[in-house]
């Protein structure tokens, strides 16, 4: 039964990907659509990486500090690593003066 199972996601996961694919040979054209097509994988982004961030630390806390950590070396446009090396810094000094780990 497994199987059945995995042969029909990865028929709707090809079918996901394909359909588009060929239902729209032209350009698209409409502004609206392609500024909505334009934010869609951010947003998908987002939702999968804003959870993560919040319940990937023993507190809360630790990861706020992590999260509000990041957004400030990201404003000021600071590279990746950067970003998250402090923001892992951030994360340990916090649970360490919680007392988490």
């Amino acid at each position: 039964m497994i199987y059945a199972y995995i042969f029909v996601m990865a028929g709707v996961t090809y079918l996901i990907r394909m359909l588009p694919l060929t239902l729209f040979q032209k350009k698209i054209t409409n502004v609206y659509i392609r500024s909505f097509l334009y934010y869609v994988p951010y947003a998908c982004l987002t939702a999968m990486t804003f959870p993560a961030i919040l319940y990937a630390t023993e507190s809360p806390v630790s990861a706020f500090a992590g999260l509000v950590t990041a957004v400030v070396f990201a404003v000021k446009e600071k590279s990746l690593v950067t970003v998250a090396g402090f923001s892992c810094v951030a994360v340990f000094l916090a649970e360490r003066i919680l007392g988490c780990v």
